[in-house]
């Protein structure tokens, strides 16, 4: 799927000589209206593309900070359709970003593949992130987001040996996500120096942009990644600017909105 919405965004960014900016939070946090504003407020601040997580309650590869945020949405009750609308809202408003579902594969094998690719097709997302789907057991979900024009972005680690990239990037398509560090997300002081070494051994097996995240927070560090990165992932340092900003909403949108300002100045640094 060279043609996808994702794609086409990717190889913009690359033609303005520029690693793309990828942002995320939940949906659901702190509310679900809420969350649509920080998603906005996200894209307003320079993101080319969204990730709406599927809050869990059982994260593998999520750090503190967004386990945090995750609690607080599912004790707000957030639902699926709730994520569904999240999607719509952004991508309805922002036609010129790329609007993707984060989401271990328990929630989606539960709610129906088949029926999850449509409905998240007709919401106007633009695929999925699935980083606990074994590549193994992943054909009945990528034929079902092929169908709909979905792209599946899987998940590679400094662990991944070369065979097993090569698996793995032959299945998926939009962007290869390379987790920057071993362990879980959260924001950190320096980016791991595995990063650059996965991307060029990801980058032998594929043709797929690499994206980079785990840990970035920076301007400083966007940089440091989108000069051998495609794309520059941040999702803690979102949702830590929000858990600090507590009840003041509007505090929280601003914070969201200067972040990515810095960030979209940062991955334009390389």
């Amino acid at each position: 799927m060279a043609d996808s919405k994702l794609s086409g965004i990717l190889a913009a960014a690359r033609a303005e000589d520029r690693a793309a900016l990828i942002g995320y939070l939940p949906a659901g946090f702190p509310t679900v209206d809420g969350g649509i504003r920080a998603i906005d407020a996200l894209i307003q601040g320079g993101c080319d593309v969204v990730e709406v997580g599927l809050p869990h309650s059982d994260p593998v590869l999520d750090g503190a900070v967004i386990q945090t945020a995750d609690d607080i949405a599912l004790r707000g009750g957030v639902r699926i359709k709730d994520v569904l609308r999240t999607v719509q809202e952004a991508a309805s408003a922002h036609p010129g970003v790329a609007v993707l579902v984060m989401t271990y594969w328990n929630p989606v094998d539960r709610y129906g593949p088949a029926r999850f690719a449509a409905d998240l097709a007709a919401a106007g997302g633009a695929g999925c992130i699935l980083p606990d789907l074994p590549v193994e057991e992943s054909q009945e979900w990528r034929e079902a987001a092929q169908a709909h024009g979905l792209d599946t972005v899987f998940v590679v680690a400094p662990s991944s040996k070369d065979a097993r990239l090569a698996e793995v990037t032959a299945a998926g398509s939009g962007f290869v996500y390379a987790a920057a560090v071993m362990g879980v997300t959260g924001a950190r002081s320096a980016v791991g120096s595995l990063a650059e070494d996965l991307v060029a051994r990801t980058r032998a097996t594929t043709d797929l942009p690499v994206c980079v995240g785990l840990g970035v927070s920076s301007a400083e560090q966007a940089a440091q990644v989108a000069r051998f990165a495609d794309g520059v992932i941040v999702g803690s340092a979102f949702v830590k600017r929000i858990l600090d900003a507590g009840d003041d909403e509007a505090a929280a949108l601003d914070a969201v909105r200067a972040l990515a300002g810095e960030l979209a100045e940062g991955v334009r640094r390389r």
